[in-house]
This record gives structure tokens, C-alpha cells and sequence, in this order.
């Protein structure tokens, strides 16, 4: 079994050639050499990096934003989250900061969950999950159309669960972070 770390054997990126560059992403037509030699090409979509935070309550509860999300044409229930949009800053102050922005809050304790590839069929995010612990609130700094009109919600982590079934929460790192969240938890650490 070929490892899932480091660089695929027999596989290497031979150019790319830039589509669109907009103000976070771009768009890349990417020319790979397969084991054979042969070239193939596919569309890859850059983009710098993303962090989300389940920020978890004194009482138990999860905050989540309730949040328009133009690419989808819906709103959506998620935690808080954002691109790794300022150049040179770690992951770690991005998910401090984009917590405060988006609810007003600011962790005592933020412990690195997973890091995670979102779409690795065509795109390179990498977005990093934290859990914050002891919140205190801080002024929300909102930036952009969908941040100011945007709702913060706590629910408990017992009725989760159900939002996840019911299909209210639909967000992939939404679900992987409060799950992962509780179980670090359950496990005490």
C-alpha cells in the first residue's frame, strides 16, 4: 500500500498555467507526468488556507453562525470560519481572530483539532479545526456584506446530533470539528 504522506511515487507536477486569479483564489491548469511519463492535465483551484473554530461554551453548547453563503445561494449553519487571507499570519491567530469577528468571542485555551484537505479532487485548501475553551466576549469587528448581517447561535453539543440529521447542518468541517471536539472532551484532554 502506497503512503498517503510525502510525495507520490512515480507522479510529478510539470507546470501550470494561471486561468483566474481572484481575491483569495485562483485557477490553475495544472500539467502532471503519470508513472509512465505520459502528461495529464487537470484544473486546480489555489487557495491559501482556511481555519474554522468550534468554540465550545462554559455550559456546554457549540456557537455557530448562521451565515449567507453566496456560492451556495443559502444560509447555513456552521461554525465560525475564514480564509487565511492576511499573508504571513499563523493559523492559530487567523482562528483567534476570525472567532472575535464573527462572535465576538476570544478563547482562553485553542488546541489544534485536525488539519484537514476540503476538496482535494481540484482544489489545494487546507483548512486547520480548533477547539476553544474559556470564551470571553470582545468586540465583533464583522468584515464584508455576509459577516454584518450574519447571527451567532449556541446549541447544545447533546442536540448536534439532530441538527446533522435533520439536515439544518450541512457543513463538512461544521460536522468533522464538533465531532472531533467531542470526543477530546469525552477523553478529558
Amino acid at each position: 500500500m502506497a503512503s498517503a504522506d510525502g510525495p507520490p511515487a512515480g507522479f510529478r507536477p510539470v507546470g501550470e498555467e494561471l486561468v483566474h486569479r481572484g481575491w483569495a483564489i485562483s485557477m490553475v491548469r495544472a500539467t502532471f507526468a503519470g508513472p509512465d511519463g505520459a502528461t495529464f492535465t487537470r484544473d486546480v483551484v489555489r487557495h491559501p488556507g482556511a481555519v474554522a473554530v468550534v468554540a465550545v461554551t462554559g455550559g456546554g453548547g457549540v456557537v455557530l453562525v448562521r451565515q449567507y453563503r453566496p456560492a451556495v445561494d443559502r444560509w447555513l449553519l456552521e461554525i465560525p470560519a475564514g480564509t487565511r487571507d492576511v499573508v504571513g499570519e499563523p493559523p492559530e491567530q487567523t482562528a483567534r481572530r476570525e472567532l472575535a469577528e464573527e462572535a465576538g468571542l476570544a478563547p482562553g485555551r485553542l488546541d489544534l483539532l485536525t488539519r484537514c484537505l476540503n476538496t482535494p479532487g481540484f482544489c489545494d485548501e487546507e483548512t486547520h479545526v480548533y477547539l476553544a475553551r474559556d470564551l470571553h466576549e470582545v468586540p465583533h469587528q464583522r468584515d464584508g456584506v455576509e459577516e454584518e448581517h450574519l447571527s451567532v447561535v449556541e446549541v447544545g453539543l447533546d442536540a448536534f446530533d439532530g441538527l446533522v440529521d435533520d439536515g439544518t447542518v450541512v457543513d463538512a468541517q461544521t460536522i468533522l470539528g464538533v465531532a472531533l471536539a467531542r470526543r477530546r472532551l469525552t477523553a478529558g484532554a
